[in-house]
Parts: C-alpha cells; structure tokens; sequence
C-alpha cells in the first residue's frame, strides 16, 4: 500500500478516540462499519470528477467557444494551483504543531501531570486527523490539476490566442449572452432582462464582423458613418 493510502487510513483503523467516547451499543456498531468506514474514506469524493468538469463546469452556455472552454480552465487550474499553496502552508505548520506537541507531552510525562497527558494525547489526535484530511486534499488537489491540464491541451486546437484572454472574448461573450438572452422568458424579471439584454447590445455595437473588439470612439465613428 502507498504511504498516501498508509495515512489516508489511519484516521479509520484507529478508532480509539472515537470509540472511547460512544456508549457502547453505539461502539459496537462502529465497528461493524469499520471496514466500510475506511472505503468511504479511501473514495468519498472531495472535488469534481472529470465528468462533472467537462459537463458542469464547461458548458456549451457558459462557455460556447473552444477559446472560452480553454480560458476557463485556466483560471479552475490556478484557482487549485493557489489553494494547493496555501494548503501546504497549513500542512508545514501541522508539522510543527506536532513536534510542539511532542515535546510538550514528554515534559507532561516527566512531570506525570496525568491531565495535561490526557489534554495532550487528545490535541495529538486531532493533529493526525488535521493532517489527513489535508493530505486527501491535496492529493485530489492534484487530479484537478492534471485532468485540467489534459483539458487544457485538448481544446488548444491552435484556432485561438492562447496567450491573451481578452483576444477571444468579443466574439464569445456575445455568443454567451446570446444563449442568456434566448433564456429569457414572460416570468423573467425586469434586473434580469437588463443583465442579458444590456451586454448583449453593447457587444455587439463594440464588435466588428471579424470579432474585433473596437474602443468606444472608433464604435461612435462607425456608427456616425453608418448613419
């Protein structure tokens, strides 16, 4: 078994602190559960699954273009690359925690303070439990990453910049507030209908035929022309 699986376990094949504070027909039935407890924990789900990115996350409403899919995906990649760093923040000070910890228990010992043993040995726990959930996190943390690097790679086509965000978001978003737009129904209330219609028109009156976004002078000047 992995070291990661090792310490993704340990919460589960320990049940001590949990079972010390059960009544013991509540116990028992713990550890029926035991090794199911333990499955749970190996498969719960902790972030979206693959399917759930492509389908949920990237839909053809919310992102109708290639260029918008692929832009999307780069900001739910750094938005896990940032949690990822500050988890290991917070893992670096459990170590520490757990060393303080440590030294504090072997004075407590030296001392026999069977009380301050007993806050201690609960304070330890609680840091082993800490530190497996945030290693299960970072490890789903992980997956996250690669699979929206592999989506990443599957959409860049090489039909869009792929260097500059702004570049593709003429032509997407009046595609997006399109589909907002067709959404709209007799229910629909008047803030909504604005908050479509409104950025639908102004997109559309800054964009040019070959999906250039145009500055708010040049814009008036074609339409001065136009007229």
């Amino acid at each position: 078994m992995s070291d990661i699986n090792e310490k993704m376990l340990a919460v589960t094949e320990d049940l001590k602190p949990i079972l010390n504070v059960l009544k013991e027909e509540d116990a028992q039935a713990i550890l029926v559960l035991k090794e199911e407890l333990a499955d749970n924990w190996r498969k719960k789900q902790i972030f979206r699954t693959e399917t759930e990115m492509r389908v949920s996350v990237l839909n053809d409403a919310k992102h109708p273009t290639s260029a918008s899919k692929y832009w999307q995906s780069v900001r739910e990649m750094s938005a896990h690359f940032d949690a990822m760093m500050g988890l290991s923040f917070d893992l670096r000070r459990n170590t520490v925690e757990r060393i303080r910890l440590e030294r504090k228990m072997e004075k407590a010992v030296e001392k026999a303070d069977d009380l301050k043993i007993m806050d201690l040995e609960i304070d330890l726990d609680q840091n082993l439990y800490s530190k497996a959930n945030m290693e299960q996190v970072a490890h789903d943390r992980v997956r996250e990453l690669k699979t929206w690097s592999k989506i990443k790679n599957e959409l860049n086509d090489g039909t869009f910049d792929d260097a500059n965000v702004n570049t593709h978001q003429a032509h997407s978003l009046q595609l997006i507030l399109q589909n907002r737009v067709q959404s709209l129904g007799p229910q629909s209330s008047p803030s909504e209908i604005i908050n479509a219609v409104g950025p639908l028109q102004t997109v559309q009156r800054l964009t040019t035929q070959d999906g250039n976004l145009l500055g708010f002078k040049e814009a008036k000047l074609q339409l001065d022309k136009g007229q």
